[in-house]
């Protein structure tokens, strides 16, 4: 009987995460998984918990809530043999989009389970893959190094997701929408210094992301064409675009469909250096650090559940 370990955000999804806990433990335990459940009270006490879990052998590491959560566990599990499941109960849930679980498999015989249950099920079946990491080192909030499964940003996206975040109605990708509109009015392009994989730009942005799983803000698809497993990163660099430009595109940031423009430039690189005045910045929407930040692609680091073949 496997043995896993299961690191409930009780407060995600606005509960979410604690109303959904009990029907996921049922649907483990009734396949014959044991789980020892714990309900973090607070981020500190999740990271704590998911480590001890690594630590103490579990057959696995399975987490309860958002992308938070999901970064919290994805580091816990980071250059491990200990495989990680995230159930989806947060407002973004964009790792669990960017690994295939939160949404139906396309054409015949499309799955019709919700996504808390095929991300369940997936953890029921066992099956697991190696996926690739972005590994950040530098002057870190929590120490010098770091990983992140979908997308380090700076710039804009810092404002944007703390707006969204203190907005008084949760409303998904739509807030993140909002609140990319209120910060444009009085946003001004940031100076970046780069290093891609050893050639040096220097660049006025509104954005430079490095993606991952090429997914953040509650769906949107900032590098469409990511590879979990090709150990290379997806450099997007957002160059200066007016407020016009910007809101004849928010369709397609509210839908998460995929978007190009001649202001976003997409590069593929194993390691890059973001350095500038004054810029912070952010993994998997959690606030990170103070650039520089140095963000090497990191392959195979993280072995996680997945939907059966």
């Amino acid at each position: 009987m496997r043995h896993l370990a299961l690191v409930v955000n009780p407060a995600a999804g606005h509960g979410r995460g604690q109303r959904l806990t009990p029907a996921v433990e049922a649907r483990l335990s009734d396949a014959g998984v044991r789980v020892t459940r714990t309900l973090a009270h607070s981020p500190e006490h999740a990271h704590a918990t998911c480590a001890d879990a690594v630590a103490e052998g579990y057959d696995g590491l399975v987490v309860v809530g958002g992308d938070g959560m999901a970064h919290i566990g994805l580091n816990a599990c980071a250059r491990t043999d200990v495989p990680l499941g995230v159930i989806p109960a947060g407002t973004g849930n964009d790792f669990v989009r960017g690994v295939g679980l939160a949404a139906p498999a396309p054409g015949p015989g499309r799955d019709r389970r919700r996504g808390w249950e095929r991300a369940t099920d997936a953890v029921v079946a066992g099956r697991t893959r190696a996926i690739d990491l972005a590994e950040v080192r530098g002057d870190l909030h929590r120490g010098q190094l770091e990983y992140a499964g979908c997308v380090v940003s700076t710039g804009y996206d810092e404002k944007v997701n703390a707006r969204a975040n203190k907005a008084p109605v949760d409303l998904g990708h739509l807030s993140y929408v909002g609140a990319v509109i209120a910060e444009a009015r009085s946003f001004a392009p940031l100076h970046y210094r780069l290093d891609l994989d050893g050639e040096h730009r220097e660049v006025d942005a509104i954005l430079v992301a490095v993606a991952n799983n090429g997914i953040f803000g509650g769906g949107i698809r900032i590098a469409p064409d990511y590879d979990l497993t090709d150990g290379l990163l997806d450099v997007v660099i957002v160059h200066p675009v007016g407020l016009s430009t910007l809101v004849r595109y928010l369709p397609h940031l509210a839908t998460g469909r995929t978007f190009d423009h001649p202001a976003i430039e997409r590069l593929r690189v194993r390691r890059v250096v973001v350095d500038g005045d004054g810029l912070h910045g952010m993994a998997d929407g959690e606030p990170l650090g103070h650039v520089p930040l140095t963000v090497s692609a990191a392959p195979g680091a993280l072995h996680v559940y997945t939907r059966e073949a």
